[in-house]
C-alpha cells in the first residue's frame, strides 16, 4: 500500500481542508476546519493572524490522521494550494512581523510617486497611465512601506500565503511559481522574478532579497521537516510538491487541459479560465497567471465579488430561509434554491450587471454594480435569480473576450466552486451560454489539482494528460433549453451589453461626486 495515496492542502477563504486522494483521484478522507474569513480594524480592511492559518491547518491534519483509515506510510506527498493574493512579511526566524493582509482587503496608498522615467512616457503615450496608477495604489507592500515603516525594515521575506505555509512545512523560503498572483514584481511570461530593470520593482518597492526561491509547479520543494510533523502528524521527510494557487488548481483538477475547454469557477470571485501554451493578456497590462502546469498559462476573466453575492442576498434578505435551514439542518443555500423557481427565465426583465467591485481596466475603476428593470410585479425571486442570471452573463462576456484574444473557441464548459453544487445555477450557465456545462465528479477541485500535481512531480503519472485522464472525469452534465436560450440571448445581446456603455458616463458623475470608487492620487 505503500505510496498509493496523496496529501493535498487547500487552504481557502472561508475553510481550510486536509483531502488525501487516491490515484483515481477519488477523495478517500477528508477534514474541513472553517476560517474566520478575515477581521477588520478599519473601514475596508481585511486582516487576519498568519499563525491562525497555520494552527488551523495543524489541526486540520491532525484530525485526518485520527480519522482516516490510510496508513500514514501510503502517502507519497503532499502539496499546499491557498487564496490568492493574501500577503505576510515574516522576519530572518519566519515569524509574522504583522497580521496577513487578505486579498479581499480594500485600502489603497495615496500620495505615491508615480512610475517615471521612460516607463512613465510609454505609460502615458500608451493611455495605461491610470492601470498602473491603480495598480501601484493596491499594492499591499507600498501601503506596509509607507504608513509601518518599522514592520519593512525588519521584513526579511515578503511571501504569499503559500509561501508561508510552504516555510513552515519544509524549514524552507520558497513558493511555487504557479501561486505567484498578486502585487509582486513578477514576469507572468518568462514566470521568474521581474528583470531588475523591470517598472514592477518601482512600483512595488520590493527588494529582490525579500522573495522567496521560485519553484516550478510539480517540483519538489522540500520534505516535511521535523517540527512539522510533530505539529501537522504528516510524515517527516514527506516530499512537498510545488501545487500553485487555488483558481489555477482548481481548472487542474476539472480536467481543463486544453484551451477549448473553458472552466467557470463559481466560487467568491466567479471566473472563467482557459489553460493556454502562449503567453495572452485578455486585458492590456493584466497577464495571464500562472498554470499549475508547469508549461502553460491560465488566462483569466474574473467577477471580483461573485458568488460573494448569495451571501449578500442571504445575508441581507433571507432571513426567514436562514431560520429553515437551521430547523431543517440543511444549508441555507439550498432553501433559498427553492426561489429559483419561483421566477421565470430572464427573471421577467430584471437585469443585473455584477460589477460591485470596481476593476482595473474591465469594467473599468469607476464602475458600480447595477440592476435595471424593476416592476410592481419583483419580488425577492426576481432578484436572486437576476443575481445567478447576471454572473452568468457577464462570463459569456468573458468567454467571448477570451476567445477574441486567444483565437481558440471555446466548445466545452466544466463548472468548479461553491455554486456549483446548485443544479439550478448549472442549468441557468447552460441556458445563458447555449452549451452544456459539466460539473466535475467531485467538488474538491482546487485540491485534486494539487493532487494531481504531486502525482506527476512523483512520477506517480508520467505526465499531465495521462493524470487528468485518469483522475479526472465528468459527474453531470446539464443541456440547454434552447428555447430558454433564444430569452437569454436576447436580454444578453440587446441589453446587458449595452448597460456598461450607456452607464459609464453616470458612474463617472457618480464618482465625481462622491469620491466613490476614489482615484490614486
Amino acid at each position: 500500500m505503500s505510496g498509493e495515496y496523496i496529501l493535498s492542502i487547500d487552504n481557502g477563504t472561508q475553510s481550510i481542508r486536509a483531502l488525501i486522494f487516491d490515484l483515481h483521484g477519488d477523495i478517500v478522507s477528508k477534514v474541513q476546519i472553517p476560517l474566520e474569513s478575515y477581521y477588520s480594524r478599519e473601514p475596508g480592511w481585511a486582516e487576519q493572524d498568519a499563525d491562525y492559518y497555520w494552527k488551523s491547518l495543524c489541526r486540520a491534519c491532525r484530525i485526518l490522521w485520527q480519522q482516516s483509515s490510510v496508513p500514514k506510510d501510503a502517502v507519497a506527498g503532499v502539496a499546499v494550494t491557498t487564496q490568492r493574493a493574501t500577503m505576510i512579511n515574516v522576519d530572518k526566524n519566519g515569524k509574522p512581523l504583522r497580521p496577513a493582509i487578505v486579498w479581499l482587503d480594500q485600502r489603497r496608498t495615496r500620495g505615491l510617486a508615480p512610475v517615471g522615467g521612460l516607463w512613465g512616457l510609454a505609460f502615458n503615450i500608451s493611455r495605461m497611465q491610470e492601470t498602473v496608477d491603480y495598480l501601484q495604489a493596491e499594492a499591499e507592500s507600498n501601503w506596509i512601506k509607507l504608513h509601518q515603516p518599522e514592520v519593512w525594515k525588519k521584513t526579511h521575506k515578503y511571501l504569499f500565503l503559500s509561501g508561508y505555509l510552504n516555510y513552515l512545512l519544509t524549514g524552507r523560503f520558497v513558493d511555487s511559481v504557479g501561486c505567484q498572483v498578486g502585487y509582486v514584481p513578477f514576469d507572468y511570461k518568462k514566470k521568474c522574478w521581474a528583470a531588475s530593470w523591470n517598472w514592477k520593482w518601482r512600483l512595488t518597492q520590493i527588494e529582490p532579497e525579500m522573495l522567496p526561491e521560485l519553484i516550478p509547479p510539480a517540483a519538489i520543494m522540500g520534505r516535511i521537516t521535523h517540527d512539522a510533523a510533530e505539529e501537522t502528524g504528516i510524515p517527516e521527510g514527506l516530499p512537498v510538491i510545488a501545487a500553485a494557487a487555488d483558481k489555477a488548481c482548481e481548472v487542474l483538477g476539472a480536467g481543463c487541459l486544453e484551451p477549448h475547454i473553458g472552466c467557470l469557477s463559481y466560487g467568491t470571485t466567479a471566473t472563467i479560465n482557459t489553460t493556454q501554451y502562449k503567453y495572452v493578456e485578455a486585458i492590456p497590462l493584466i497577464p495571464p497567471y500562472p498554470s499549475a502546469v508547469p508549461d502553460a498559462y491560465s488566462l483569466e476573466i474574473q467577477i471580483y465579488r461573485g458568488y460573494w453575492m448569495v451571501s449578500w442576498f442571504k445575508d441581507q434578505f433571507a432571513p426567514f430561509e436562514k431560520q429553515l435551514a437551521a430547523e431543517r439542518g440543511v444549508e441555507t443555500e439550498t432553501i433559498i434554491e427553492e426561489l429559483l423557481h419561483k421566477a421565470p427565465p430572464g427573471s421577467m426583465g430584471l437585469i443585473l450587471q455584477p460589477y460591485w467591485s470596481p476593476g482595473i481596466k474591465v469594467p473599468g475603476p469607476e464602475a458600480k454594480g447595477a440592476v435595471i428593470g424593476f416592476g410592481d410585479v419583483h419580488n425577492r425571486a426576481h432578484l436572486y435569480r437576476a443575481i445567478l442570471e447576471g454572473l452568468a452573463y457577464a462570463l459569456r462576456e468573458g468567454k467571448e473576450r477570451e476567445e477574441k484574444r486567444s483565437r481558440v473557441k471555446i466548445t466545452e464548459l466544466r463548472i468548479s466552486g461553491g455554486g456549483s453544487q446548485s443544479d439550478a445555477a448549472m442549468q441557468i450557465t447552460a441556458d445563458i451560454f447555449g452549451m452544456p456545462t459539466a460539473r466535475p465528479h467531485i467538488y474538491e477541485t482546487s485540491g485534486l489539482g494539487a493532487a494531481i500535481d504531486v502525482a506527476v512531480g512523483l512520477k506517480m503519472y508520467p505526465d499531465f494528460k495521462k493524470a487528468v485522464g485518469e483522475m479526472t472525469r465528468i459527474g453531470r452534465i446539464f443541456e440547454p433549453d434552447y428555447n430558454i436560450h433564444k430569452v437569454y440571448d436576447q436580454l444578453y445581446n440587446r441589453v446587458y451589453k449595452q448597460m456598461y456603455g450607456r452607464l459609464k458616463p453616470l458612474y463617472e458623475e457618480i464618482r465625481s461626486i462622491t469620491g466613490y470608487p476614489d482615484r490614486p492620487e
